[in-house]
């Protein structure tokens, strides 16, 4: 991908939404959640602050996050999807 998010933002690779339950249930596209964890693809440099000295971003490529539900503006890049959003939007790193 040729693509570098500025300052605070990365790009995130969505999950899949779960096909089936764990009880078997097959869940129909239309009843489908959206995903609210994803792979960073790539991330900024960081945040720039009021002295003008960048701050590091905590998350990095290949982190595993949650993130809020309705969070990022999606965009496609190769015919693929991603999000992408300010570091201030992920809620946790899943370790």
């Amino acid at each position: 991908m040729n693509l570098a998010p500025l300052h605070d933002r990365v790009i995130v690779k969505p999950s899949e939404p779960e096909e089936i339950t764990k009880g078997g249930i097959i869940i129909p596209d239309t009843a489908k959640e959206k995903p609210q964890q994803g792979e960073i693809i790539a991330a900024g440099s960081g945040r720039v602050n009021d002295e003008g000295k960048v701050l590091p971003l905590t998350v990095k490529k290949g982190d595993k996050v949650l993130y809020g539900k309705y969070s990022g503006t999606e965009i496609t890049i190769d015919g693929e999807e991603y999000l992408m959003m300010r570091e201030s939007d992920i809620f946790a790193i899943i370790k």
